[in-house]
């Protein structure tokens, strides 16, 4: 007897071609449909985004792992070199852990703020969803009341889970990087650049071309929180010393070193939220 008669799989069920490297465009639309869709639903029209080191420490930790250095190094009977080494990066942390701290405060301000109005016309905190300063900031969020994203990025080598203070609903796992950005500027009507490291100066490289070229024409305001770090790590002088940038594109963004003076600046150059997805 022949074989029963048996329809093949339709082509967005066959899950095998859809993981296959010739369905990779289909991946990338789906990565800014599915997006899309669940903004529109949300009524989130604009956004403050903050970037950060995945690696920066609340106090808490930042201080216990202090304690724990410091015991090593007081019962070990030699002073090598490596516990030292692990004292000094601990101190380091307990430093760099108020940006932490500062993050979860600035956030909160924003979001208080921002409940004040009318619903479509809110600001909603973003983050990469991760640890650090991206967890500060949901966490910031969460403490007033109110919702935030998280824009997380499934990485090869390591995982980054989502943060548990992200909004129920408002979290988002992207494969393509370029996907990923692409929500966090089309979105965005603020940038607070916290310390970070090669994401974080990707991030705000790239944002910083888009604003020089007028590829992004909404002005809005670019801050890098903590110039005691930010002046070291880039030599903006030197750039415009060397010709390879302008004076003017300092006036691109703007250095500061607290919550309140962030908050401050972001009250009183904020644009309204009216620009609707489309």
């Amino acid at each position: 007897m022949g074989r029963a008669a048996r329809r093949a799989p339709k082509a967005y069920n066959n899950l095998e071609f859809l993981n296959s490297s010739e369905a990779r465009t289909v991946r990338i639309l789906c990565e800014f449909l599915e997006p899309l869709k669940r903004f529109k639903e949300n009524n989130i029209r604009g956004t403050v985004v903050f970037f950060g080191s995945s690696r920066i420490l609340c106090e808490k930790e930042a201080k216990a792992r202090l304690r724990q250095a410091e015991k090593k190094v007081a019962s070990s009977g030699t002073r090598r070199r490596s516990l030292l080494a692990e004292l000094r990066q601990a101190q380091d942390q307990v430093k760099m852990s108020r940006y932490y701290s500062e993050a979860v405060k600035l956030a909160r301000e924003i979001t208080l703020w921002s409940k004040t109005f009318a619903d479509g016309k809110r600001y909603v905190v973003c983050s990469g969803g991760g640890p650090s300063i991206m967890e500060a900031a949901n966490r910031g969020a969460r403490e007033a009341g109110g919702k935030s994203l998280g824009l997380n990025i499934s990485l090869p080598r390591a995982k980054q889970l989502p943060n548990k203070f992200i909004s129920s609903g408002y979290e988002f796992d992207f494969h393509y990087f370029f996907m990923r950005k692409w929500w966090f500027f089309y979105l965005a009507r603020a940038l607070i650049v916290f310390p970070g490291g090669f994401g974080t100066m990707d991030e705000l490289m790239e944002m910083l071309t888009l604003r020089q070229t007028g590829k992004i024409p909404h002005k809005f305001p670019v801050l890098l929180f903590g110039p005691s770090f930010w002046k070291k790590v880039v030599n903006f002088d030197f750039m415009v010393q060397m010709g390879v940038i302008s004076r003017s594109d300092l006036r691109l963004f703007r250095f500061v070193d607290s919550a309140e003076e962030a908050f401050d600046y972001l009250k009183r150059t904020l644009p309204e939220t009216k620009e609707a997805l489309r």
